[in-house]
């Protein structure tokens, strides 16, 4: 059971009878800590010493009208919802008070203390958010993650993937990583590294899907000059280069069969022997490997070796997608929109109510990597402090490519349709062509031949 979450509540209303009246009615919560104020400047002066996290506001006050005051709140305190009470039901009124960044508008009455009420549940979700997203970043600062991104959610099933982290990093344990395209698998294999006292040693990530296969064995063992056309120097390879530290091996079920077999031999050895070589070579690296395959279906349908399989399983971490981490998605939408307007310079941006709505039941396909980009794009797009639902770009790729589709010919509905596959799965090759359902050596093919580009 969650512990009670405590409000600070500024009533700012000159009618002395009317102001008590919401004064007792919001008062009593003991959680609620509430002040009453008849004047703006009364407010404003309040709030250069603390910060309110909701302000009823009098539309009609004596040295304020309504929206001038609203400005002035939404200056000092972005944060804090905003609810305007009026005497007068005028809808225009109303719609234009919203835009400005209100978070709602009630007509004076005898029920409006209910209302209010009601409306602090859904603001105490939002407050309750913020404090975990300012908790969670202090957590992780304390626990001195490097160079790794953060990784942050306050649902269940996060919690237990840090607890799972932590315990990974204390060892060598090799770790595998499960989940959908865009979860955040390569984040967990950071943040194992960073927590580890491999922490100062490299730490090397591949995809494997983002490789051709015949360039594959050489990306990962090294070469020796000579060894074919075009190796004119020796090359060492990405197990050679984390040597010491962490390798990330993403998409390994894009392995090919024989190349599984080199590579079990090599773990299982702690040596290689570079291509064209025969000098082997020992080396010392802490192995996480990810996929969003099952692969134990993957052992079953003969794709991958059970042998390997068993080598590589380890610790098993699984990555739930965005769309079962309740609000996490908000959490995580604010912290993208804080981090992208600090690094380029803009005015902070925060998420309105119409816009927090949208994403929540937005399914996200594309997860968290859809979500971020989805929010950035937002912060661009806000005219002003608050990113709108009508800020937020939330097609699919299909639907995307329809809205085009009768001015263009086969080949390029065919090319506009994987490239914005491929945009939306981050360059993953293997995820679009399981999503398209067409063989991976297509969308290679399409590379080479520069219709669609890894961006």
């Amino acid at each position: 059971m969650e512990a009670p979450l405590p409000l600070n509540i500024f009533i700012v209303e000159d009618n002395e009878w009317y102001g008590e009246l919401l004064l007792h009615q919001l008062g009593r919560n003991p959680d609620h800590h509430v002040r009453r104020f008849g004047t703006a400047r009364e407010c404003l002066e309040q709030m250069a010493k603390e910060t309110p996290d909701v302000v009823t506001l009098d539309y009609s006050l004596p040295d304020s009208d309504g929206e001038h005051t609203l400005r002035q709140l939404r200056e000092r305190a972005p944060q804090a919802a905003v609810v305007v009470i009026s005497g007068q039901e005028d809808v225009a009124t109303a719609v234009a008070l919203l835009r400005q960044g209100a978070y709602d508008y009630l007509v004076k009455d005898a029920s409006t203390g209910e209302r209010l009420w009601s409306l602090l549940g859904k603001v105490r979700q939002q407050v309750r958010l913020r404090r975990e997203n300012e908790q969670l970043r202090l957590q992780l600062d304390a626990r001195d993650l490097g160079n790794s991104a953060p990784i942050l959610g306050a649902h269940p099933t996060m919690l237990r993937l840090q607890e799972l982290i932590g315990k990974a990093a204390r060892t060598t344990i090799t770790v595998s990583v499960s989940g959908e395209t865009g979860t955040g698998k390569e984040l967990v294999a950071q943040a194992i590294h960073a927590r580890s006292e491999r922490a100062g040693r490299p730490f090397v990530a591949v995809n494997m899907a983002a490789i051709p296969r015949e360039l594959l064995e050489s990306e990962l063992f090294g070469h020796e000059k000579g060894a074919f056309t075009g190796a004119v120097t020796r090359r060492v390879g990405r197990f050679e280069e984390a040597d010491g530290g962490t390798l990330f091996l993403d998409e390994v079920a894009d392995l090919e069969l024989g190349l599984q077999a080199k590579l079990l031999r090599v773990l299982q050895e702690r040596e290689l022997v570079r291509v064209g070589g025969r000098q082997r070579v020992a080396f010392d690296v802490r192995l996480v490997v990810a996929t969003h395959h099952d692969l134990l279906t993957e052992v079953r349908a003969g794709r991958f070796r059970e042998d390997l399989y068993y080598r590589l399983l380890g610790l098993p971490i699984t990555l739930p997608p965005l769309r079962e981490r309740g609000t996490d998605v908000l959490l995580l939408a604010e912290a993208f929109v804080q981090t992208f307007c600090q690094r380029n310079n803009l005015p902070a941006r925060h998420l309105g109510e119409d816009a927090q709505q949208r994403l929540l039941a937005h399914p996200f396909p594309g997860n968290v990597r859809e979500l971020k980009a989805v929010v950035e794009l937002g912060a661009v797009l806000a005219e002003g402090d608050l990113i709108r639902s009508p800020d937020l770009s939330l097609r699919s790729p299909a639907a995307a490519a329809g809205a085009a589709a009768q001015s263009l010919t086969l080949r390029e509905q065919a090319n506009r349709l994987v490239q914005e596959c491929l945009d939306e799965l981050g360059g993953d090759v293997l995820a679009t062509a399981d999503r398209l359902g067409v063989g991976k050596s297509t969308i290679y093919r399409m590379i080479k031949h520069h219709h669609v580009q890894v961006r």
